[in-house]
């Protein structure tokens, strides 16, 4: 070989060990590549900003993920599948709710254990769930008065005379 090939046959093996050390690097740094847990459903009246990926957490520690939502033509529930971790059995009446990181963040789903004795298991369904609040729907109900309210320069009615 020629002393140029040499050459470059070093700098592709250095390239090459590179990148095998940011990928051990980000694997370690960023959480392992882990297996898929178990996977559940849930039914919600309004998902607000949730979308895969979304995290799934049990007092504040996440669980799981949100694997795929989609909407229910019969019932015209969205519903999302939640993907969780097989070390966390949690109890078959355990609550599912949306919840939002605040005004401008995402949502995620917050599962609050029941207690029963029996366990979800893998395509089971959370059958007591709330749905997302829209917060800024909220607020503009606070804003506006509601629509009975009487209108300006409306006559006010009369009043049964004391006489």
């Amino acid at each position: 070989m020629a002393k140029g090939q040499w050459a470059e046959t070093g700098v592709g093996a250095a390239v090459i060990v590179a990148a095998a050390g940011f990928l051990a690097y980000s694997l370690t740094v960023g959480g392992s590549v882990r297996a898929h847990g178990y996977e559940v459903r849930a039914r919600f009246g309004q998902i607000g900003s949730l979308a895969p990926g979304g995290v799934v957490s049990v007092a504040g520690v996440k669980v799981g993920t949100v694997a795929s939502i989609r909407l229910d033509p019969k019932t015209y529930l969205a519903t999302a599948t939640l993907d969780l971790d097989p070390a966390i059995p949690l109890p078959a009446d355990s609550t599912a709710k949306i919840t939002s990181d605040g005004l401008m963040g995402g949502s995620h789903v917050v599962i609050e254990p029941g207690a029963a004795s029996e366990t979800l298991k893998a395509g089971g369904e959370i059958e007591n769930t709330q749905g997302a609040v829209d917060l800024l729907t909220l607020i503009g109900q606070f804003l506006r008065p509601p629509a009975s309210a009487a209108k300006p320069g409306a006559a006010a009615p009369a009043q049964p005379s004391g006489d």
